[in-house]
């Protein structure tokens, strides 16, 4: 019987026995949560240890203040650098508007000047010759104009200071070629009534047919049927 007993206790047949602490459920996962700190403060100061023994920390500080004042500077230099640009740009833009302006400008004097010598040139006939009396023909002048049109300008006078009135007509003709044979033609509407005391200029524009050329213009004043005064010019 003992024999039996003994044997039970020695092998798996035996009955199971269980080891309780003394230590209650809380206190044990505080002291384990305790454990679990302290492992981990220990790692993150070997952590932080192992970087400051490195020289990797200092490095990155180091660099990264390097690159926020490199950032500052490349921003001022680029700011400097758009504001130099927008200057350029508006001076650009006025230097070429008063380039515009100037080469307007300058095309306006130019036709001024040619008008100033056209009528210099004009007027320059409005000096008497001689001692002559009378309605006279001046500055006859035939100007192309294209198109088949021609613009005639001719100036009257009365050289006297005191002289009566006129009153006349004006004949143009133009005299040319068209397809080898003789042309002439007169302005579209007949003479011209003109009336002048002093001094008058007449003008206006012909269209010639298509394939002629003019090779003299001339001018006729007639009062009544009598001719007064005329006056032709070579093309």
């Amino acid at each position: 019987m003992r024999f039996r007993l003994l044997r039970r206790r020695l092998t798996i047949s035996a009955p199971q026995m269980a080891i309780r602490s003394n230590l209650p459920w809380p206190l044990r996962w505080v002291l384990m949560a305790v454990v679990l700190g302290f492992c981990a403060a220990i790692g993150l100061w070997a952590f932080e240890l192992g970087k400051d023994l490195a020289g990797i920390d200092n490095g990155s500080k180091a660099e990264l203040q390097t690159l926020r004042a490199e950032s500052v500077r490349l921003k001022a230099e680029l700011d400097r650098v758009q504001s130099v640009a927008n200057t350029s740009g508006t001076v650009m833009a006025a230097d070429r508007a008063a380039q515009e302006q100037l080469a307007l400008r300058a095309k306006q004097l130019e036709s001024e000047n040619r008008t100033l010598r056209d009528d210099l040139g004009f007027y320059e006939r409005l000096l008497p010759t001689g001692n002559a009396d009378g309605v006279q023909i001046r500055a006859l002048q035939l100007e192309p104009l294209g198109n088949n049109a021609y613009k005639w300008q001719v100036l009257l006078i009365q050289p006297s200071k005191n002289a009566p009135e006129f009153s006349g007509r004006l004949e143009i003709t133009l005299v040319g070629l068209q397809s080898g044979k003789q042309w002439s033609m007169g302005l579209p509407s007949g003479a011209m009534a003109v009336s002048l005391r002093q001094s008058r200029r007449f003008e206006g524009v012909i269209d010639v047919p298509p394939g002629v050329t003019p090779r003299s213009a001339s001018a006729r004043l007639l009062e009544g049927s009598a001719t007064k005064a005329s006056q032709t010019i070579k093309l």
